[in-house]
């Protein structure tokens, strides 16, 4: 399977999962989504973004999917910059800003790798 498949799967994925459930996304993610009632809210944009995202990309072909892999990238770039500050600024624990970071730098990896693959 390409990377940009396997990233696109794993878009859609992430966001049905979150959006079906956003307290067990925000556990999966070390994010405290019980206490907050807003969590749920911001989990589902979350998760319509990622299935949107997701998707274009993997109906995207020709000329149309270098910029759509470029979207993501910028995308994922702004969400690991998101998840540093969160750690950085405590709002966000260690372990759960990892498991932000880790996954988010990987789309960045498969988008990239997208982008070379021709």
């Amino acid at each position: 399977m390409s990377p940009v498949t396997t990233l696109s799967l794993g878009r859609i994925a992430a966001g049905l999962g979150a959006y079906v459930d956003p307290k067990l996304a925000g556990k999966v993610f070390g994010l405290d989504a019980v206490t907050s009632p807003q969590a749920p809210y911001v989990a589902r944009l979350f998760a319509v973004r990622e299935v949107a995202l997701g998707a274009v990309t993997l109906l995207a072909t020709g000329r149309a999917r270098r910029p759509v892999l470029m979207i993501g990238i910028a995308v994922d770039l702004a969400d690991t910059a998101t998840a540093v500050l969160g750690v950085r600024d405590r709002t966000v624990p260690p372990r759960g800003g990892a498991m932000l970071i880790v996954p988010a730098v990987a789309a960045v990896v498969a988008g990239a790798a997208g982008l070379r693959k021709r």
